[in-house]
């Protein structure tokens, strides 16, 4: 993925719309910036070309959700349960049952990032799949098997006893850690800055609210969203947040400057290094420096955290962190 600019030792060829541009980011993340080439048939070569549904494929159908159509007030129970699938991958699911998968993961489809990920991402069964941004550590919703897709939502989504609000902003790019790889864009001729960033550095936070509880899916946005996306999020009783030992999206710093201002209930930190999950390959490290040094902290053993409104009512910033615990099934 590359804007107009032509890539060295590159003399002719066609320049992608900005239409094929997006699609090609869809498919391979930031691998078509690290391959560097602006011609559309050397892109369709080298990335993973955007094959429409495979919804198709699916064993199975939507009677789950047919069910809960209507049945919000039946709703049995007070839980939210979260299921970490490890990096930034949880399934939530409402006292309805009504469970949504947010940003699982693949490997870059063109090899050129390395192996993130020496396992696939389980095939699960869910009611509807989220995307924060089209990087392909989050964007893997062709791999579970989902009634409803919803990619990159932004504004309101209402169904059972859930409302999501998706709220459009901007991925990071403050790259604070060692690794710079907000260079491998501005090598190619593309401007990752915002206004004129390529799609693929667009985020959307997720605000989930099911069970009297706020959830707020950061995805890898970026620390300092503007005034009206603080606004649009407004109370957050559960936060996850990309903060890892190498400070890949996130600083120490922007991290607990973030949860000093939300004040969450519950802190659950997301996008680190992850036995069983991540690999070395990622050049990320786990998040125990960070956890740390938090006030108030847990580290989980069950990769399946139960919460009720009534349970965390009194919590203060507490730190849920899952280490290397995380679900690889069902």
């Amino acid at each position: 993925m590359t804007d107009d600019k032509r890539a060295p030792g590159q003399t002719n060829g066609l320049k992608p719309s900005r239409r094929k541009f997006l699609s090609m980011g869809a498919a391979g993340g930031l691998s078509a910036i690290a391959l560097g080439t602006n011609d559309v048939e050397a892109q369709e070569i080298n990335c993973a070309p955007v094959s429409g549904s495979v919804a198709w494929k699916q064993p199975g159908n939507n009677e789950h959700v047919r069910a809960l159509q209507g049945a919000a007030q039946q709703a049995a129970g007070n839980e939210l349960v979260i299921d970490y699938f490890g990096h930034t991958a949880f399934r939530l699911t409402t006292p309805a049952g009504f469970s949504l998968l947010f940003d699982p993961w693949r490997n870059d489809p063109s090899g050129a990032w390395g192996l993130w990920f020496p396992k696939d991402f389980p095939r699960i069964v869910v009611d509807a799949v989220l995307s924060t941004h089209a990087h392909f550590d989050h964007d893997a919703i062709d791999k579970v098997d989902a009634t409803s897709v919803l990619d990159r939502l932004v504004g309101k989504f209402s169904f059972s006893d859930v409302t999501i609000t998706g709220v459009a902003d901007k991925h990071s790019t403050d790259q604070p850690g060692w690794y710079k790889w907000i260079e491998a864009v501005k090598e190619f001729g593309a401007d990752p800055y915002p206004p004129n960033n390529p799609g693929h550095l667009d985020n959307v936070t997720y605000l989930v609210e099911a069970a009297g509880i706020r959830t707020l899916i950061w995805g890898d946005n970026r620390a300092n969203p503007p005034e009206e996306v603080w606004n649009a999020w407004g109370q957050v009783d559960v936060l996850t947040l990309p903060v890892d030992g190498s400070e890949h999206i996130l600083s120490f710093e922007q991290g607990d400057q973030i949860v000093e201002r939300l004040k969450p209930k519950v802190v659950i930190p997301t996008h680190y290094l992850q036995k069983g999950v991540s690999s070395t390959l990622t050049t990320l490290q786990v998040a125990d420096a960070w956890v740390d040094r938090q006030k108030n902290k847990r580290r989980l053993t069950d990769p399946r955290l139960v919460l009720t409104a009534d349970g965390i009512k009194d919590f203060d910033r507490e730190f849920f962190y899952f280490g290397d615990t995380a679900q690889h099934g069902q």
